[in-house]
């Protein structure tokens, strides 16, 4: 009798020690495991000051994206002239000409080669400032590959919008458009409706 109550009070105790261990173990392993550091953020996003930038406009002459905004907001279109890009090229025509008298200046960068961007804005009657960058390195200095992707500079080089993606529909660019209104304090252009009136003239 007395053996088996030794033998009892053994068999509590192991499995009292056991119990006790299995937390103790549990918390070993949590403390192995280790969250994931969060991505680092984009260095060219929504809020952050814009990269430098330089390119080249039609005539050679070097142009400074560092001085343009400090004139005023600046559009930044990085583009080509595929069909979706071609189709919606007119609705930021209009967002150019709606607001390039209160200090918006639009630019768009192209990847094709000279002449067949020289072709395209001839064909096209393009108005606004344009660079052909082949090689691509302002989509390295934005941090985007998307195309189109572009972005809104307000005056003094912040970066208020980016918006990726073709919508031939023109919805995306009179988003575009209302964020344009704001930063240079003006009523909204509706874009689709201008170039909806501009195909009923012709």
């Amino acid at each position: 009798m007395i053996r088996s109550l030794s033998f009892v009070s053994a068999l509590l105790f192991a499995t009292s020690l056991a119990i006790a261990e299995e937390p103790a173990a549990a918390a070993k392993a949590e403390v192995k495991i280790e969250a994931k550091p969060a991505p680092a953020p984009k260095k060219v996003d929504v809020g952050t000051q814009a990269p430098e930038f330089k390119f080249k406009d039609a005539t050679g002459k070097e142009i400074s994206l560092a001085e343009l905004t400090a004139k005023g907001p600046v559009l930044v279109r990085l583009t080509c002239g595929c069909s979706g890009c071609d189709k919606e090229l007119a609705y930021f025509q209009a967002m150019h000409e709606g607001y390039k008298d209160l200090g918006l200046t639009s630019v768009a960068i192209f990847r094709e080669p000279d002449s067949k961007v020289a072709a395209y804005v001839k064909e096209k009657k393009l108005n606004m400032l344009y660079s052909v960058d082949t090689k691509g390195e302002a989509w390295n200095t934005f941090e985007t590959k998307t195309m189109p992707t572009n972005f809104l500079i307000a005056k003094g080089g912040k970066i208020v919008s980016v918006a990726a993606g073709c919508d031939p529909s023109g919805l995306l660019a009179k988003k575009l458009s209302e964020k344009v209104a704001k930063t240079v304090n003006a009523d909204t252009v509706d874009v689709q409706k201008k170039v909806a009136d501009d195909n009923a003239k012709k």
